[in-house]
This record gives structure tokens, sequence and C-alpha cells, in this order.
């Protein structure tokens, strides 16, 4: 990597302090607490730590298909001088533990993977190491008995009235699953933080008026349809309001009216920057607001601000569409986790070997677009998903994650080594498939 000598001292505050800046936001906004069905709570945060009431499993069980035996009947069996032992029952799972026949010395009991031991037995012999009889068992081998030999012991998994999960925990499946079995119906969550954005540009219209990009006079606001997915998967509930003239009194209403609608974040798109039109500022001090910063260190996304309007946090995300969503994936992504009670909010950061040589000129912190694969070393490889414009969207959408260049570097040599921040959505652990014909 080259260092950046400088090209003049580059405005605003750097990505961490931007970040910072932007997560402070959050600080003084509890999380609305609500219980909701199970089936509702996949991605929400816990607003409380989860004891389980039970244990689990409830009983020492078999951990494979065998017979429940006593180790000391089955030591030193082997298929020359095997153990002879009286089958003197059976149990499978769902069997009642209470009702199984006590394995006395000498005895066996056949089992099932799951199912509860019978009193008195403290191994399970494997029924390969059996010659499987149903009336009277041949033991062929003890490697079994040694150690736990083969039991689950009851509260393995969970233990009685133990912590399962703490207050903060983002539920993914697994957290469902293990949540419905200590019997939680209903789980206690942080509300979905509710988001407002509010787009300007007299350019951009909605689908519904393509045929005038198709003239030639509008373009689509994809950040329109962009962005709200992306922030939705941050668990948010996300309003788009109509898109806003470039006007400060037309923007001053429409954040109003976002504001008296109610929200727990206001993201702006456009706006931020000091052109001619931009009113996003200006409008925000009308409605008494005020500003934390309004630009970053950063490329793409440079004009991005924070602040608080009506004691709501706000953030301005830039208008190009890759800067936007950029932006919106480093700051408002964490920003939402924050709202939404997560513990975790910040991007996993890998390291990764840069295949592509890259200028990176400006004393700044650049983010650039790539595509990862897994390397002939098992290291992570990353390549240019393609240009890097603020206003090329398409290898926004091919990106896997976004290498994070620091300020002091002006070329990124192929080879080198750096750290990439993942795309909240991107489907990186997902290999193609050949088309079946």
């Amino acid at each position: 990597m080259t260092g950046n000598t400088g090209m003049g001292a580059a405005t605003g505050l750097s990505f961490a302090d931007a970040l910072a800046a932007v997560l402070r936001g959050a600080g003084e906004r509890r999380p609305r607490s609500e219980v909701v069905p199970i089936e509702q709570a996949f991605g929400r945060a816990l607003s409380q730590d989860v004891t389980s009431r039970i244990a689990l499993p409830p009983w020492d069980n078999a951990g494979m298909d065998g017979y429940a035996v006593q180790k000391a009947d089955v030591l030193g069996a082997t298929t020359v001088v095997p153990r002879a032992l009286p089958v003197v029952g059976t149990s499978v799972a769902g069997a009642d533990p209470t009702s199984l026949p006590w394995v006395q010395q000498g005895t066996a009991v056949r089992i099932m993977t799951g199912a509860p031991m019978p009193p008195g037995a403290d191994a399970v012999v494997r029924i390969e190491d059996t010659d499987g009889g149903e009336s009277v068992v041949q033991i062929r081998h003890d490697r079994d008995v040694l150690g736990r030999g083969n039991v689950r012991p009851r509260g393995e998994d969970i233990a009685a009235n133990s912590v399962l999960f703490t207050a903060g925990t983002s539920l993914r499946a697994s957290h469902l699953g293990a949540l419905a079995s200590i019997g939680m119906r209903d789980v206690p969550v942080f509300a979905a933080p509710r988001v407002t954005i509010v787009s300007s540009g007299d350019e951009l219209v909605l689908l519904d008026r393509f045929d005038e990009v198709e003239s030639g006079h509008r373009i689509v606001s994809s950040s329109s349809y962009a962005l709200p997915a992306l922030l939705r998967g941050a668990g948010a509930e996300v309003t788009m309001a109509p898109l806003v003239h470039d006007s400060l009194d037309a923007l001053t209403q429409a954040i109003g009216g976002a504001l008296d609608a109610g929200c727990d974040l206001l993201v702006t798109t456009g706006g931020v920057s000091v052109g001619a039109h931009d009113y996003t500022r200006d409008a925000l001090a009308a409605l008494g607001g005020s500003q934390s910063f309004w630009r970053a260190r950063i490329r793409p996304g440079g004009p991005v601000g924070t602040g608080t309007v009506r004691s709501v946090p706000w953030v301005g995300l830039p208008g190009n569409p890759v800067s936007t969503m950029v932006t919106g994936a480093l700051f408002a992504w964490p920003l939402l986790r924050a709202l939404g009670g997560h513990a975790a909010v910040h991007h996993a950061r890998i390291p990764v070997r840069m295949m592509d040589a890259a200028d990176t000129p400006a004393p700044l912190t650049y983010f650039l677009r790539i595509t990862l694969h897994v390397g002939p070393d098992g290291m992570l490889e990353a390549r240019l998903a393609g240009a890097q414009g603020s206003n090329l969207l398409r290898t926004m959408a091919l990106a896997d994650a976004l290498l994070e260049v620091p300020e002091h570097v002006a070329q990124v040599e192929a080879g080198s080594v750096l750290s990439a921040v993942l795309l909240p959505d991107a489907p990186v652990l997902f290999a193609a498939t050949e088309r079946v014909s």
C-alpha cells in the first residue's frame, strides 16, 4: 500500500468519529418494550433476560440406539469374550421415565436415541457393539461405557432456573427454537424502530411515472426502493414519505409532517450538501433541530450528517444512489440496531486479500465496493465489483462488502491485506449452483 502524502486538508469528521456521533442519537431514547407471539419475534432483540423454568433435557437420556446397562457388567467385554445380559424391557423416545423397568445388576434394557434412561443404568452400549438380541443381548465391546457412556445428562443443554438468553440478544431462527423448547409462547422484545424517509429532488419520480424517464425528463428515485429494503433488514418499520420538491417550504412541511405522524428516526436523502437547492439543514433549523455534524471524511458519502429535531434522531444521507446505500449501511443500519435494543450494533470487519490495485488519492477513508471469494489458502480474496462512481448502482448490487481503505493510503496494491465491512444483506455464504436442465 502506498501512503497518502496529503492533497489538502479534508473537512469533516473521520469515519470513526462520525459513526460515534450517529450512534449517540440512540443514547437517550429507551426502546419501547412489548410482548409478541414467538412467531413474530424473529429479528427482534430481547427486552429482558429469559430464564428457563425447566431443565433440558428433562431427564438423563440415551445418545445412541442400543442397550442401557450398568457399566460394571460390561467392562472387559470383547468379541472373543462377550457378556450376555437378559433384556428386561424397552425404553423409547416419549416413554414415561417413571414406568421404566429397573436395570438390576446383570440385566439390560433396549433403548432408543433420546429415550429416558431407566433407573439403575449408567451407560448405553451401541447396538453396533452387540448382536442385537431381543431377549438376551451379547455385549461385544466395552468402548462406550467409559466416560459418559453415551448418556446425555439432565440439564446438559439448559439448566433449570438458568438464564437462557440475556436482554439485547438478537433473535435468530435457532433462538426461537430454544425459546419454544422451554415453553415460551410469548416473547418480551423491543419494538421495531419506526423510520420515516424523506427524499427530495425535482428530477426524481417513482415507477408510476416511468414514462417521464423514458422521455428523458426525469430519473427514477431508486433509493425510494433500495433504502427502505435495506433499513427493513435492520428490523425497522419503514415509512416512505412522498417525494418532495426542491424548496425550503416543501421540505420543511414534509419533515414536520413526518415528525407529527410519529417516528423514532428521521432519515433524509439528498439536500445535505452546499448546493443552491440543498435545503435540508435549513429545514431542520426551521423546525428547531440541531446538527451534530454534516460532513465526514469518507468516499462515497461525504455529505452525510446527523442531529436531532423535536427530540427525534435525524440522519441525513447524500442523494447519489450509491452514496445513499453506503452511508445507509454504515450509519443508519447500526443506529437502527441500537434503537431496536440490540446489544450488537457494529458491522463485522474481516481481513481480505485485495486482488486488484486501486487508487484512493484523496485524504479520505474510502469504501470500495468489492466481491468476495475464498482463495486457495482459505483466505477471502476481494476484487473490485466494477467502477466506483457514486452513481453506479449496479456495482453496489454486485458487491458483498466494502473495502475500508484508511485515509493515509493513496494506493491499494494487489496482494495487500485490508479490512472489509460485510454488507448487511450480502449473500456471501451462498455459492451459485449449476442450472439443472
